[in-house]
C-alpha cells in the first residue's frame, strides 16, 4: 500500500516571499519607476526652452486668436438670425470658446479683442444662409490654425493642430 502524504516543510512566513520569483506586476512597476527615474534625471530646462516663442511668433499667436474669436462671433451671430440653428449647436459654440480660452492662454499676453465682433459683422445674414454662413467660417479658421501649426513647435504646435483639427470637425456636423 502506499504511504501517506507528508506534510511540506515548515518555513517561517518571510523566507517564502523571499524564494518566490518577481511577478509580471512587480517587474512592470520596477521598470516604470525606473523609466521615470531616468526621465526625470535626464530633464533639463532646455524642455522650456524648445516651448519658448519668438516676437514674430507672439504676432502669429495674436493673429490665431483674432481667427478664433471671429468662430465664437460667427456661432453667435449665426444663432441670433436662425434659432433652429441655434438650438442645434449649443454644444459646438461652446467647444468653439473653450478652443479661444486654450488659445488665448497659450499666446503670451493675448486678450480679449472687440475686433472680432465688428469683423464679422459685414452684411445682413438671413436665416437661411446662417448654416452656410457658419460653416464657411469655421472652415476658414480651420485652415488658418492648420496653416500656422508648422511655425510653431511643442504644446503651441499641438494645440494649434487640435483646434484645427476640432474645427475641421464642426465643420463636417455643419454640412449635415
Amino acid at each position: 500500500m502506499s504511504e501517506p502524504p507528508s506534510d511540506p516543510p515548515t518555513t517561517p512566513p518571510g523566507a517564502a516571499a523571499l524564494h518566490r520569483p518577481f511577478s509580471r506586476r512587480s517587474l512592470l512597476l520596477a521598470a516604470l519607476a525606473g523609466t521615470a527615474l531616468a526621465a526625470t534625471g535626464c530633464t533639463t530646462s532646455t524642455a522650456d526652452d524648445a516651448d519658448a516663442v519668438t516676437p514674430a511668433q507672439v504676432d502669429q499667436l495674436a493673429a490665431q486668436v483674432q481667427v478664433q474669436e471671429a468662430v465664437v462671433a460667427a456661432y453667435a451671430r449665426a444663432s441670433a438670425v436662425d434659432p433652429d440653428l441655434a438650438a442645434a449647436v449649443p454644444a459646438l459654440a461652446d467647444q468653439a470658446r473653450a478652443q479661444l480660452d486654450r488659445l488665448r492662454a497659450a499666446a503670451p499676453g493675448a486678450a480679449a479683442s472687440s475686433g472680432a465682433a465688428s469683423s464679422s459683422a459685414g452684411p445682413g445674414l438671413d436665416p437661411a444662409g446662417a448654416r452656410t454662413y457658419l460653416q464657411s467660417q469655421v472652415t476658414a479658421a480651420a485652415d488658418a490654425h492648420a496653416g500656422a501649426c508648422p511655425g510653431f513647435s511643442g504644446g503651441r504646435a499641438a494645440l494649434l493642430g487640435s483646434i484645427a483639427a476640432g474645427l475641421r470637425g464642426q465643420a463636417t456636423q455643419l454640412a449635415a
